[in-house]
């Protein structure tokens, strides 16, 4: 029934190519609209004209929240780097986390509000780990668990 609308819209398109006195009309109108251009000022300078520069739309910014993530002392076992990875960095690239003076490891993240995020800590760049306070943990196909944290 779809192929039926198609046919017929092109065959009211054919009729109205083929009708001598609306083509030049709509030739007319349709080039009356491509050649409107923007006012132009002219420098009196150089006397050049130059056009106005249009004016971007300022992106929406979703609101954030702060994250702070802590691995104890006792989960680090004189562990040399820590760092997050979660699906909110695509879990590349991970957030380094600060020693403190007590052992543990710690860092601030943005991550934007009223959402969820799946999340674990990679120690010395070859051992998993997770939160041990996190909110929640789900499963993974690879038979452990991710914690999450909602921002």
């Amino acid at each position: 029934m779809a192929t039926k609308k198609v046919s017929a819209k092109t065959v009211v398109a054919e009729k109205a190519e083929k009708t001598t006195k609306a083509a030049p009309v709509a030739k007319k109108v349709a080039a009356e609209k491509t050649t409107k251009t923007a006012p132009v000022a002219a420098d009196k300078t150089t006397k050049k004209t130059t056009a106005p520069v249009a004016e971007k739309a300022a992106p929406k910014v979703a609101p954030v929240a702060k994250v702070t993530f802590v691995l104890p002392k006792e989960a680090v076992e004189n562990a040399e780097t820590v760092a997050v990875l979660g699906d909110f960095n695509n879990w590349q690239d991970g957030v380094l986390l600060k020693k403190q003076k007590d052992g543990s490891f710690k860092a601030t993240v943005e991550l934007e509000k009223g959402r969820s995020y799946e999340y674990r800590f990679l120690i010395d760049g070859a051992k998993w780990e997770n939160a041990w306070n996190a909110e929640a943990y789900k499963p993974t196909p690879f038979g452990v668990y991710n914690c999450v944290v909602t921002a």
